[in-house]
């Protein structure tokens, strides 16, 4: 199994590093049968992250016909600022993302039916806001549901939301329950209790998935 980590510019590293450091210890522990990569859609480069210039390398460029899984960071920043004096903020770093060389790529990777993307965090914002998701169900920091909401996304306020095609996870951490997530939905749960023993975390909530019987109010 393939997964493609895309960097860009400001991406947040935790976003990137935590679901990483996850699917790697799961292909570890399945004998080799996760492949982990850091991509861009400039091909192999530094990318810079938006935490105080810490940078990472993309190895390759992001290939949207390779089966498997794609999955995209959110920013980090500053959440308040007036960009007309200058300042990036996490709605600038989005706003340029809807704008960049990666949105095709996506778009590309979405329609491919032996693709899921995955996004985490604001990263599920940078997908709506390139209005690549319209109408599907998703989850992005519990501070952008809102925005979210206002793309045409169906917001759920879950820790993980399984969409078939399109996986997305909330805050920061939750990286790392959308790694388990996809080794649990791949590789089984053996493999994923495996790397929640290793790491000494346990995934929080229930993901979020389109089926079974609609709640009532109570």
């Amino acid at each position: 199994m393939l997964v493609q980590i895309v960097l860009y510019d400001g991406f947040d590293p935790l976003d990137v590093v935590a679901p990483f450091e996850v699917l790697a210890a799961g292909g570890d522990a399945a004998a080799g049968a996760v492949e982990v990569e850091l991509v861009c859609a400039d091909g192999p480069s530094e990318v810079v992250s938006g935490t105080r210039g810490l940078s990472l390398r993309a190895a390759a460029r992001l290939d949207p016909d390779r089966p498997g899984y794609v999955v995209v960071p959110g920013v980090s920043g500053p959440t308040v600022g007036d960009p007309d004096q200058g300042a990036v903020t996490i709605p600038v770093l989005l706003a340029r993302f809807a704008q960049s060389p990666a949105v095709p790529l996506l778009r590309a990777a979405l329609a491919n039916p032996e693709v899921t993307v995955a996004a985490v965090c604001g990263g599920t914002l940078a997908l709506a806001m390139a209005g690549l998701i319209e109408g599907r169900h998703a989850v992005t920091h519990v501070l952008g549901m809102d925005m979210l909401d206002a793309t045409g996304v169906r917001a759920v306020p879950a820790r993980v939301v399984d969409d078939g095609d399109l996986i997305s996870a909330g805050g920061v951490t939750s990286g790392l329950d959308l790694g388990l997530h996809i080794l649990e939905r791949e590789l089984g749960p053996r493999i994923a209790h495996a790397v929640e023993t290793l790491f000494e975390y346990e995934r929080r909530g229930t993901v979020w998935r389109d089926a079974g019987r609609t709640p009532v109010t109570v």
